[in-house]
């Protein structure tokens, strides 16, 4: 695309009338506007549209759509992948479309495509209510829940897209949809899973579940010697905890610096309830740091928020397992201890409960039956040190292939080049992934939105 022609108008004619939205290479805090999460990512669109109404996004699609450039969204801009941003293209950042509104009685909320959860929970929790949401508050509920949506709740409330209950979309030609059980009802299906692949979802509909405002949950911190040992107590300890029990753990450098294994968990009920379900958790073993207690449930949605901040250099590897034993630990535990950087870590989530309730083909979730999802998580700070971290996460990875499943949650895959096509098929499986495709192929037949972890239109 020839970026002067854009910046002198003659290709993007009707953006003139949102020039107070757009931004260009030229303009004052164009950087600032295409940073993303992660600092590997150095694109540079020719146009920024910060939209702050649903004109704006249909105004930016059309134009986009015209000129035959590449067209990427950004909801929280927290992909690792940096599908946020088009090189030499167009972005239609939605960061300002923030708006939370909470129907009490119905326990329902609808938010802007641009909300991060931080913002979601701080509009539910003032009422007790909550949905499925990250790990990390920064993140943008957009990203999260179009690709799955895994969080603290899962198992009590099902993912962030089990509980989208309707959308607001712009399709590739511009026109405006309802998508939910009534309206539109295969891309609601397509939404609940495949991406940012059927047009640009400006707003969100969720159902919410009593929670907290103060829950039972924190962290443990274990020796990293004891890590088989404990783990093995998690995974029976895991068999008959309650559903109200979100756990996440893995391994990663501590406060003092050293290498640890870490337990975060969320109990979603009552803190009377939580602080039972947890206490043989918190008995076992030796902890040398116990946080586990009664905090605001706003607080433990940001508690990883330190640990994983904006402006960092990132690379990261997923894969859903078979299942774990001491074996896989054992070489985890090897792996974790040669990592270049102390801000990578090795994580594991925790899957099962409600995640299972929901019918295979009910979504487009291809990892239901899955109980755990291994995240290599590669975190430095200096360019000179990219291929000693992105050589280590590789390595980890192919380390621990033989316990892997066929599938990957495609929020956490990397760039195309990076991971291959196969593994877009991997996140849904080959029926889903024709479903999907046809889908695709009827809302976005010439793949206008392809700046994702894209899934091509089937052919006609």
């Amino acid at each position: 695309m020839d970026e002067k022609r854009l910046e002198s108008g003659e290709l993007f004619a009707d953006l003139v009338n949102l020039a107070s939205a757009v931004i260009k290479s030229n303009d004052n805090g164009y950087n600032d506007a295409r940073r993303l999460f992660n600092a590997m990512i150095d694109r540079r669109p020719a146009a920024i549209v910060q939209a702050t109404c649903v004109d704006d996004v249909v105004h930016a699609v059309r134009a986009g759509h015209n000129a035959g450039v590449p067209i990427a969204i950004r909801g929280g801009g927290h992909n690792i992948a940096g599908n946020a941003m088009a090189d030499a293209g167009l972005t239609i950042d939605l960061s300002r479309m923030r708006q939370v509104e909470v129907d009490v009685s119905a326990r329902t909320a609808t938010a802007g495509g641009g909300v991060t959860w931080a913002e979601f929970d701080t509009a539910t929790q003032a009422y007790g209510l909550a949905t499925t949401g990250g790990t990390i508050s920064s993140t943008g509920i957009a990203g999260l829940t179009l690709g799955g949506g895994i969080g603290w709740l899962q198992r009590k409330y099902g993912l962030a897209c089990d509980n989208l209950i309707g959308a607001q979309v712009v399709l590739a030609d511009g026109r405006v949809v309802e998508a939910n059980e009534t309206q539109n009802v295969d891309l609601f299906w397509a939404l609940r899973g495949g991406g940012g692949n059927f047009g640009v979802v400006t707003r969100f509909d969720y159902r919410l579940h009593p929670v907290g405002p103060v829950v039972y949950a924190g962290m443990l911190l274990h020796p990293i010697d004891q890590a088989v040992r404990v783990h093995r107590f998690i995974r029976e300890f895991m068999t008959t905890a309650p559903r109200e029990l979100g756990l996440v753990c893995g391994l990663i450098t501590g406060p003092d610096g050293g290498q640890a294994f870490a337990i975060f968990a969320c109990h979603c009920g009552s803190v009377v309830d939580g602080e039972k379900a947890c206490r043989a958790l918190m008995d076992f073993g030796s902890p040398s740091i116990n946080m586990m207690g009664p905090r605001p449930y706003v607080e433990m949605q940001s508690l990883l928020d330190a640990a994983f901040p904006a402006g960092r250099r990132n690379y990261w590897k997923s894969t859903f397992l078979r299942a774990i034993d001491d074996e896989f630990m054992g070489m985890a535990t090897k792996a974790y201890a040669v990592t270049p950087s102390p801000y990578s870590a090795l994580v594991l989530e925790g899957m099962g409960g409600a995640v299972r309730d929901v019918g295979s083909e009910e979504t487009a979730v291809g990892f239901r039956d899955a109980d755990y999802n291994f995240l290599i998580m590669a975190g430095w700070e200096s360019p000179t040190d990219d291929d000693a971290n992105r050589d280590w996460a590789r390595s980890v990875f192919e380390k621990t292939s033989s316990h892997a499943a066929d599938m990957v949650y495609v929020n956490y895959l990397g760039t195309e080049a990076d991971e291959g096509s196969d593994r877009v098929l991997a996140a849904y499986g080959a029926d889903k992934y024709r479903r999907l495709a046809m889908i695709k192929a009827r809302y976005d037949p010439q793949n206008l939105f392809r700046l994702n972890q894209n899934i091509l239109p089937a052919a006609a």
